[in-house]
């Protein structure tokens, strides 16, 4: 019977493809076997999906805990959350290390210092300076002034946008002819139109114009430091041009105008790539017969922006990756155009369009300018940040400003700011050596205080460092 029933299961699916071939089989086996065969069909695929499912079942019992162990196992999965939230309680619970005491003691700190006290002075050096006296037809400023700045430049590509409309094309530095002439001997330099030459300090001039003293200085000696071999050239227009020759064949070269002013200066490397340091047009210093400041053509700088981001404190930085990165941000406005480096000194409305850092973590002794041996490993993490720059780009210019209290002479602490910057400088040269060529120096006396006040002030006595370069170069050349 058995098989029949197999014969008539092929008969059957036969059925729907072809007509039944043995009619009298069917007719004997329908009244029984039918319903059977129909049944045992459907119990096959049951059948069959019951063994897969209990093979599937049993690899899973063969896994599972005992039974004991799984509501625990279930409740754990459930709650991760609730889970995490107790440990950090109890982590929260638990004293601290003294060092994660001490850590919060100084972020605190910091928060605090942050927060700029009541007798703060202004945040900007242009804001802090006396009001200029304009004489009779004197320039006006060309813009008018603004509530607020406009929006942050993302890069110094972006800052330099309306500089670079109408592109200069520059030349190579040495491919003017001149000739070739003595050492130029700068016993004091030019005392142009509309300034004063009020003393003289430990071969430093101070000036006074308008209402404010400025110090000038031969600057080249500490770019010749070194050098294999140093010659000038007398070019067309009363310019002249310093040539210095590294030991290892790289040619700093740098032309002044007939004031002294460097216009331009270039490191041209021993496989004659000229990088640009300063380039600014030198036809304009022609024009100008007196000191201007550039920045009386400019409004007051308004920035809607947290003060933590324009100016960093080198006594809270706790990571010295800080000071690369804070370097290394754009202006904070539009470059209207490229500056020499004695209007970058000589301008604050134009030294505020970069952000700078405060080392108020250099103690000099008091009226001294020399910095304590145990002092020199503090300037390392910005010494560094430097460094890396200039591996990015060799065209980097930095400016270390000095900055003293209000306690003592005017005058006095002017001398003794500038020679402060300059012993920042050198520091960075001979331990670190950061390129001379790549630094620019400059002391402010008393006229810059941070806290408004006349007693002695630690804030006050400072050494501050800004990146100049997109002031003073064009982006697509020092790139």
């Amino acid at each position: 019977m058995k098989r029949h029933f197999r014969i008539l299961v092929g008969a059957t699916v036969g059925l729907t493809l072809t007509p039944a071939p043995l009619p009298a089989l069917w007719r004997d086996a329908q009244p029984l076997a039918a319903p059977v065969i129909l049944a045992q069909a459907q119990s096959s695929e049951e059948e069959e999906l019951l063994r897969r499912k209990k093979r599937k079942g049993a690899k899973r019992d063969e896994q599972r805990t005992p039974q004991a162990e799984r509501p625990a196992q279930r409740e754990r999965a459930k709650r991760p959350a609730a889970r995490e939230r107790e440990a950090i309680k109890r982590r929260a619970a638990e004293p601290e290390p003294a060092i994660t005491e001490e850590r919060q003691k100084r972020r605190k700190e910091r928060e605090a210092a942050m927060r700029r006290p009541e007798n703060a002075a202004r945040l900007f050096d242009s804001a802090k300076e006396k009001p200029v006296r304009r004489k009779p037809g004197g320039a006006e400023p060309d813009q008018p002034a603004r509530a607020r700045a406009e929006r942050l430049p993302e890069s110094d590509a972006a800052a330099q946008a309306r500089a670079s409309r109408d592109p200069v094309q520059i030349g190579s530095v040495i491919s003017e002819e001149g000739r070739r002439i003595e050492r130029p001997r700068r016993e004091r330099p030019e005392v142009p139109e509309g300034a004063e030459l009020v003393r003289e300090v430990n071969n430093r001039f101070i000036f006074r114009t308008d209402n404010t003293y400025f110090i000038e200085r031969p600057r080249e000696e500490r770019v010749i430091i070194d050098a294999r071999e140093v010659y000038y050239e007398e070019l067309p227009r009363s310019r002249q041009r310093e040539v210095v020759v590294r030991p290892d064949g790289t040619r700093i070269v740098t032309i002044r105008n007939r004031w002294g002013d460097v216009v331009r200066r270039v490191k041209i490397l021993p496989d004659d790539r000229e990088i640009v340091l300063v380039y600014v047009e030198d036809d304009y210093y022609d024009e100008v017969l007196e000191w201007r400041d550039p920045g009386l053509d400019l409004p007051p700088l308004d920035l809607d922006i947290p003060v933590r981001d324009y100016i960093l404190d080198a006594e809270w930085v706790e990571d010295p990756e800080d000071y690369h990165t804070f370097l290394d941000q754009p202006p904070v406005e539009q470059v209207e155009r490229t500056y020499s480096l004695d209007e970058v000194r000589r301008s604050a409305r134009i030294r505020d369009k970069v952000r700078r850092i405060d080392l108020d973590i250099i103690n000099f002794e008091f009226g001294s300018a020399q910095i304590p041996e145990s002092e020199i490993g503090k300037l390392e993490g910005v010494a560094e940040a430097m460094q890396r720059l200039l591996k990015e780009n060799p065209g980097e210019t930095f400016l270390i400003e000095g900055h003293t209290d209000a306690v003592g002479a005017e005058v006095a602490n002017l001398a003794l700011s500038d020679q402060r910057a300059e012993a920042v400088a050198t520091a960075l040269t001979n331990v670190f050596d950061i390129a001379p060529e790549n630094m620019e120096t400059q002391g402010y006396g008393e006229q810059y205080l941070k806290v408004e006040t006349q007693e002695p002030e630690r804030e006050n006595r400072r050494v501050a460092i800004r990146r100049i370069t997109p002031l003073v170069a064009p982006v697509a050349s020092s790139e």
